[in-house]
């Protein structure tokens, strides 16, 4: 358990307690889950469409709703236990002060030996998880699936930024990048001069051999952090900035699930859900794909 200083450190500015897949308490107490989700709803330095703020909720409250059996896995997931801790409170003072308070929480959290989802909110969230995973797993690194590089050194006066997270998490791990298809010049440059592991999505349909090259990069323990915009706005239309082309469901989960079966996944972000009113289908989907990463994480190298 914490100490009563740590206690009082992760509830500070934590508020709305809700379960994720509406578990009731026999698969949701902290101390026997397996996995404990963080919702982290904020979208202080969005530069387009607003809105990953309410992510969070949308998701939680879609999960409700998925089927708790995965035929694929053959295994009911949520009797491991999945723990859903409050909100964090955005951190007023500055996309830097939310930085920290991330890292603070997800600090505390990794002393309790689960499995760390957290879901966004902006995809700036995710510097402060991997700062505090690197510190518990010294070999960590980060698989970024998204539309965009997200590797501007700065972006709107800031450099914690939802555009400069992977420039900033490279302070922490080594990354591999997959699904680009909107870049800058500034960033294909910096690409090229660090000679970094990225797969544009053209990559992925000309390369036959792109699942070994990409799980190659990989380090043994790995942080996969997923913007749902990596994914077609055919199926995922609600993102901050929805880029043409995309990967489908099938093809994302191919990706996730052979880096499961191959490395240790040792927590996860799914970010930028933007809920558009009225329209459910990409809650749900965001749901059930983090229900399946989960179910992944915990339990693929038990089917082999």
């Amino acid at each position: 358990m914490f100490t009563s200083k740590e206690k009082r450190l992760f509830e500070s500015k934590l508020f709305t307690p809700f379960n994720f897949g509406g578990l009731p308490k026999e698969f949701s107490e902290l101390d026997t889950s397996k996995a404990v989700v963080f919702p982290i709803p904020y979208d202080q330095t969005v530069s387009f469409r607003a809105g990953a703020r309410e992510g969070p909720r949308a998701i939680i409250s879609a999960s409700a709703h998925i089927e708790l059996y995965d035929e694929e896995l053959d295994i009911e997931t949520y009797k491991s236990g999945i723990h859903t801790i409050n909100e964090l409170e955005p951190e007023m003072s500055g996309p830097e002060g939310m930085f920290k308070r991330v890292y603070e929480v997800v600090s505390q959290l990794n002393k309790k030996g689960k499995l760390i989802i957290i879901l966004g909110g902006e995809h700036s969230i995710s510097i402060g998880a991997v700062k505090a995973l690197s510190e518990e797993y010294k070999d960590l690194s980060v698989l970024h699936l998204d539309a965009h590089a997200d590797l501007r050194d700065s972006y709107c006066e800031t450099r914690y930024n939802h555009a400069t997270v992977m420039r900033r998490i490279m302070d922490y791990a080594s990354t591999v990048q997959v699904g680009i298809r909107s870049i800058s010049k500034e960033e294909m440059d910096f690409i090229k001069i660090r000679d970094l592991p990225v797969f544009f999505e053209t990559d992925i349909m000309k390369r036959e051999h792109f699942l070994e090259e990409m799980i190659s990069y990989l380090s043994r323990n790995v942080y996969i952090t997923l913007d749902l915009d990596v994914l077609s706005p055919a199926i995922m239309p609600s993102v901050g900035t929805p880029e043409p082309g995309g990967l489908g469901w099938h093809e994302l989960l191919e990706i996730i699930r052979e880096v499961a079966r191959r490395r240790k996944i040792v927590g996860f972000d799914v970010v930028e859900l933007c809920p558009i009113p009225g329209m459910i289908a990409p809650d749900f989907l965001a749901a059930k794909l983090v229900y399946k990463m989960l179910g992944y994480s915990l339990f693929m190298k038990e089917r082999e």
